[in-house]
């Protein structure tokens, strides 16, 4: 029991140490996107960290088996090299009782990581479906507050208004907008001044418009004595819909009791998919055991890098397996298990290969001998 509580927490420490790099780097990247996309106007800067909150349990559906598969890896590979684990061989502990212990702990992940892929990352990811869904409702008009300037998405220009009523309406509106081409090498510029203006959609919903009311538009190059001036009673400019903030998380955010019921091959690939990360959890434990075996002089590190090779081989082939299977190339029924049961062939052979040595060397021993016998 000793032995067992020393094993969990090492491995518990290192899983938790490098799930957070990991989490940080996944958090990082993903926050520099959005903030781009709050930079170009169409995400607000006030629901990024709504967003990261809701994909955080995502995340960590993806680094737990990494994070545990270098935790054991690390930490038996320290027991190796400060020759912690002869002093446990010597007092009776095996390497299959050692196995059995790491099992342990990594069956508590893998209901951990499966609670997490079945129900609580599908659950976020909705959410923040969401809140995509409703800022793409939205344009610059929604976010204006009265004296500043605005840029109109797709660099077409800026927007300012004095003022904002309580129906929403803009008063003393500014508005210049690009009306040449780069391509062309025509720089004439559009400004529109007018009374009030509001935001109106087409009957069918599709495009939206800035209607301005009672104002002059004038038209013409910079820096030219030629331009032309109107005056209008009502006038219209197009707004840019939002792009590039929404996600692919229509499947993947769907409850995992839906995707049960469901006849499309999508749907069954998703399922199968959040079924296969807490066997990944298992499998990847089998591999990194034997993986982790070092002499004192290679150092813990030796074979990270080639462990690390093979669990992204392995991570690599079902995100294969899974994109066939929804293209429907590969028959649904194949599902994603023939990748998990050749790693599971490969643990098994690199938990058996000391034995596996052993056996042939008596075996070409025994031959010598014999051969010997003969002349």
């Amino acid at each position: 029991m000793i032995i067992f509580r020393y094993l969990c927490r090492e491995l518990l420490s290192a899983t938790f140490a490098v799930c957070i790099v990991l989490l940080l780097v996944l958090i990082s990247g993903r926050f520099v996107k959005y903030l781009a996309n709050a930079v170009a106007g169409n995400l607000e800067p006030g629901v990024i960290f709504a967003v990261i909150g809701y994909r955080i349990p995502g995340f960590l559906e993806l680094t737990l088996p990494l994070a545990f598969f270098l935790a054991v890896l690390l930490s038996f590979g320290r027991l190796y090299v400060e020759n912690e684990m002869s002093v446990l061989k010597a007092c009776g502990v095996s390497e299959a009782q050692l196995l059995g212990y790491t099992s342990m702990v990594a069956m508590v992940l893998a209901l951990a990581v499966g609670w997490l892929s079945l129900s609580v990352s599908p659950s976020g990811l909705a959410k923040a479906e969401t809140i995509f869904a409703a800022q793409e409702e939205k344009t610059e008009l929604d976010k204006i507050t009265p004296k500043k300037f605005y840029g109109l998405r797709g660099d077409k220009g800026v927007t300012y208004a004095e003022n904002v009523n309580e129906q929403q309406e803009l008063e003393n509106v500014f508005l210049a907008v690009t009306a040449g081409s780069a391509e062309t090498f025509d720089s004439r510029l559009v400004l529109v001044i007018a009374e009030r203006g509001r935001q109106q959609k087409t009957e069918d919903g599709s495009d939206r418009y800035l209607v301005l009311d009672r104002g002059y538009r004038v038209e013409g190059i910079p820096g030219s004595p030629e331009y032309q001036i109107t005056q209008f009673a009502e006038y219209g400019s197009r707004l840019e819909p939002p792009s590039g903030i929404v996600e692919d998380l229509e499947i993947n955010a769907l409850p995992t009791a839906e995707l049960i019921g469901s006849a499309d091959i999508r749907h069954q690939a998703a399922l199968q998919w959040r079924l296969s990360i807490p066997f990944m959890v298992l499998i990847v434990t089998l591999l990194a055991v034997p993986l982790s075996r070092t002499g004192p002089r290679q150092g813990r590190y030796a074979k990270v890098l080639p462990a690390v090779m093979l669990y992204f081989a392995y991570l690599v082939m079902l995100n294969g397996l899974r994109g066939a299977l929804e293209s429907g190339s590969v028959p649904i029924g194949v599902t994603l298990m023939p990748v998990h049961l050749l790693f599971l062939m490969i643990a098994a052979l690199l938990l058996s290969w000391d034995k596996i040595k052993a056996a042939w060397g008596r075996r070409m021993a025994a031959g010598s001998d014999n051969h010997a016998e003969v002349v």
